[in-house]
């Protein structure tokens, strides 16, 4: 690829991440650039028209939404991360669909306004690994040797267990051995470890310890 890449980031979205793992994968060299999301510069807005991050700039022109920047990499970029098998292709899709959803159940946990709602994510987060695990093979990721899409996705969602394994035992994993083993060699993996800087569980740790939640209390105990 020719182009001139540049990922607008924030240092703590998954969804930037995401897009961060992809390009490594591919090995694209890319710059990157963190915006403030809590004081969101002119420039970025007329970049983003939903105000989120990722945006990806190629020569100046902007993709946003993290799916779409992957699939833009998948068709311009090689190697394919997605399988070859336009059925599989479609079902890998759809469990990014899934990853993404489990992400909006980790906002709902470190939000929960008291301790019934924080439990009652955290049963909520064993089902949707649960789910998981029904359909994982024998790995060492989602769809055996091969790395792909989907495990882009679900990197930076294990990334926030990292953080919450140090805060309380909410044994979301203990049913779940295959997702266990995933989570580990996902962890593993270079272009995953790599996706954020290296003060990423510090800011995790006091953007969470400021949300005034139930999370919070625990942290604050």
């Amino acid at each position: 690829m020719n182009t001139q890449l540049t990922l607008v980031s924030h240092q703590l979205c998954p969804y930037v991440q995401r897009a961060a793992i992809v390009l490594a994968e591919k090995n694209i060299i890319f710059k990157r650039i963190h915006v403030d999301l809590s004081n969101k510069p002119d420039w970025f807005l007329r970049i983003s028209p939903l105000g989120k991050t990722p945006v990806l700039l190629v020569d100046g022109e902007p993709i946003f939404e993290s799916a779409v920047i992957c699939e833009y990499l998948e068709d311009t970029t090689l190697p394919r991360l997605h399988p070859d098998n336009v059925l599989q292709r479609a079902r890998h899709r759809a469990w990014m669909e899934f990853g993404s959803a489990v992400l909006n159940t980790i906002a709902g946990l470190y939000n929960a306004a008291d301790d019934k709602v924080l439990q009652d994510k955290v049963v909520e987060m064993r089902k949707r690994f649960e789910q998981i695990e029904a359909v994982l093979g024998d790995g060492p990721y989602f769809a055996g040797q091969h790395f792909s899409v989907v495990d882009a996705v679900f990197g930076p969602v294990f990334r926030y267990f990292d953080v919450f394994d140090g805060i309380a035992d909410f044994a979301i994993f203990k049913a779940t051995p295959r997702v266990r083993a995933w989570r580990a060699a996902l962890a593993a993996r270079p272009t995953v470890r790599d996706a954020v800087d290296p003060d990423y569980p510090h800011l995790l740790q006091r953007f969470l310890a400021e949300r005034g939640s139930a999370l919070s209390a625990l942290m604050n105990h």
